[in-house]
């Protein structure tokens, strides 16, 4: 096909809640910035996402010049600060410990009665340092409170394919991409190495195995089989159901929806 370019870019501020979507995004070590910055963890402070409460889903933001805004169903919202300050706890996000400031207890009983479990919503801040894995750059390559990576990657060829084997096609937002591709063949991302977007080069570093938060509807919260039942016959490599690419950027800047994507250098897909 020949051109790809960016046709949608979303940030997903708390963890697990719904994503916004974005005409324009500034790229940071992390991901996008705001990205995945604040996030509920649960009375033994590990971190809460859809796999557990698939209600997360339900959860909407919007940006404001100074803070977050914070809406349930039937509820009035609640504003968040974006550069918090307070008590710094230790929590957990598999298997790293970070320090996190903790929101209060107000933040905290908003979460939990709509919830329905304890819970606290913390916040990274910047002197809080995830470092990643393994080392991509060079540099100092961390991640925020994203499940691993800071950015994920997927074309909506791929999507399109795997709908044409579904009975009920899904949206993109069961994958939760922050950059959506299009103007590629099916799974060409999976043989990107390394890309620039715009004016930002990414690293193209591993296949996202794919779990039930797949199967969340993210409009109503409720679960399925699907799509994740037949993502396990048409896209398993080894023990891991593989869809999107995780990337790590190798320098900051502003991208845009219709920017091009400049394929830099090839690899091999999953096998």
């Amino acid at each position: 096909m020949g051109h790809p370019s960016i046709s949608g870019l979303t940030v997903y501020p708390v963890k697990s809640a719904r994503g916004i979507p974005l005409s324009l995004a500034v790229i940071e070590k992390r991901g996008l910035s705001l990205d995945r910055r604040w996030m509920l963890v649960d009375e033994n402070r590990l971190f809460l996402s859809q796999r557990r409460i698939p209600r997360l889903a339900l959860i909407s933001l919007r940006i404001q010049s100074e803070s977050l805004v914070a809406h349930i169903p039937g509820r009035e919202g609640i504003s968040l600060p974006k550069n918090p300050s307070g008590e710094l706890i230790r929590v957990r996000i598999w298997d790293d410990e970070v320090d996190a400031i903790d929101l209060g207890s107000d933040t905290a009983g908003w979460f939990a009665a709509y919830l329905g479990v304890q819970c606290r919503l913390v916040y990274m801040p910047e002197q809080t340092v995830r470092p990643l894995k393994r080392r991509v750059t060079g540099g100092n390559d961390q991640t925020s409170f994203a499940d691993a990576y800071p950015l994920l990657l997927i074309s909506e060829a791929s999507l399109d394919w795997l709908n044409g084997r579904l009975k009920d096609p899904v949206p993109m937002d069961r994958f939760r991409p922050n950059i959506v591709v299009r103007g590629c063949e099916p799974f060409e991302e999976d043989r990107w190495r390394i890309v620039r977007v715009g004016h930002v080069t990414l690293h193209v570093v591993k296949p996202c195995a794919r779990c039930v938060v797949t199967t969340v509807d993210q409009e109503t919260g409720l679960t399925a089989e699907e799509p994740l039942a037949t993502l396990s016959k048409v896209r398993r490599f080894g023990n891991d159901v593989l869809f999107g690419q995780n990337c790590v950027p190798h320098e900051g800047g502003t991208v845009h929806v219709g920017d091009p994507v400049e394929v830099l250098e090839y690899g091999r897909p999953p096998s």
